[in-house]
């Protein structure tokens, strides 16, 4: 029988309005629709229809209820930018990683939580606060991704290949997740792992909403990357756009978050923080970073997908196992794996169970 719940996750990833799929599986809208509700079962012939339409498999679309995310819930840096299709479709990328998630919870051995509450704290000082609680010092982090991995979240990439689809963050019960879009530079990227962190300390005990949420999401991250300390001990800056850089490439951001944060300290002044700015711009780094970094990644599922290969079941065989189409899988795990490889035995068993990973931040 067809999970309704499955289904809508299947359209939305699918990138499809019900209308659309409507069309595709020959049927009236509110057929889609009643499907979607419960309301009745499609036909065999239907149900065939709808899992080629979504790109699904029928096992998928009539396994056991699958956990659908309230956009409600779901801290989004751009909300206002983006269609309801593509919120919908990132938001549903969730329900698959949380498919993704349990399995490895199940199978290996990961770093407990260690993300503390700072709610209605000051950006600048739960930033402070929260490098004192993890003895990071002031020093620049090497990388974000491993950072929040070590710490206990669950950092998956949203493949959506729409600008407008920054990143979101959620708890889901005491486990917090991050996703990150990896069509963004290495250096945008970081600040989007940094700003999604301090939706998680910042506002854990509320769905943050609005400009002001996202203003203090900005300080934190801002100051997470850049410690208030280290920018000052600087010394007298010199307002050029050679020590920007040099300066950007130390800490790892981008040379308009840097050029920010020291305007922010009071180190540059308005003239010549809008002077770097024009000169930023018109060597194109408002659009992207010119020779950046490389964009960080995931350590967890490399990890994890060389010991399934150590086993002989590759991400095919791993998709098999979870139901979902394995292109789903390779979206959500930086790229880091590929389709070609032996699908082996779904039902395998691939290591020992509560096999311990290390992960180093």
């Amino acid at each position: 029988m067809l999970n309704p719940s499955r289904l809508t996750i299947a359209r939305q990833r699918a990138g499809l309005t019900k209308k659309e799929l409507a069309v595709r599986v020959g049927v009236d809208p509110r057929a889609i629709s009643g499907f979607e509700a419960g309301q009745y079962e499609p036909t065999e012939d239907n149900l065939v229809r709808l899992a080629r339409g979504t790109g699904f498999p029928r096992e998928f679309l009539e396994a056991d209820d699958i956990e659908i995310l309230s956009t409600a819930g779901v801290s989004f840096r751009s909300m206002s930018k983006m269609t309801a299709k593509q919120r919908d479709a990132a938001v549903a990328a969730g329900s698959i990683a949380f498919v993704l998630s349990d399995w490895v919870d199940r199978e290996f051995d990961l770093p407990d939580v260690e993300i503390p509450d700072f709610s209605n704290a000051d950006p600048e000082v739960a930033a402070e606060s929260l490098r004192n609680h993890w003895g990071l010092g002031e020093q620049p982090i090497k990388n974000m991704v491993h950072l929040l991995e070590s710490k206990g979240a669950r950092v998956f990439s949203l493949a959506e290949n729409a600008v407008e689809v920054d990143a979101y963050s959620l708890w889901r019960g005491r486990r917090p997740f991050v996703f990150l879009n990896t069509g963004k530079s290495g250096e945008r990227r970081r600040f989007d792992a940094a700003h999604e962190l301090a939706h998680l300390v910042l506002h854990r005990h509320g769905a943050p909403s609005g400009t002001e949420a996202e203003k203090e999401a900005h300080a934190f991250a801002s100051a997470f990357l850049m410690p208030r300390a280290s920018m000052r001990a600087l010394g007298r800056v010199v307002p050029s756009f050679d020590y920007v850089i040099r300066q950007k490439a130390r800490w790892l951001v981008s040379a308009a978050a840097m050029t920010t944060r020291l305007h922010a300290l009071g180190m540059l002044t308005y003239y010549h923080y809008n002077r770097l700015f024009v000169e930023l711009s018109g060597r194109g780094f408002r659009s992207g970073e010119p020779g950046g970094m490389k964009p960080e990644t995931s350590q967890v599922w490399r990890k994890v997908f060389a010991a399934l290969r150590s086993e002989g079941l590759g991400v095919q065989g791993l998709a098999d196992k979870l139901l979902i189409p394995a292109e789903e899988i390779v979206k959500l795990v930086f790229g880091l794996v590929t389709i070609g490889l032996p699908p082996g035995d779904p039902k395998a068993t691939t290591h020992p169970r509560g096999a311990h990973l290390t992960v180093i931040k």
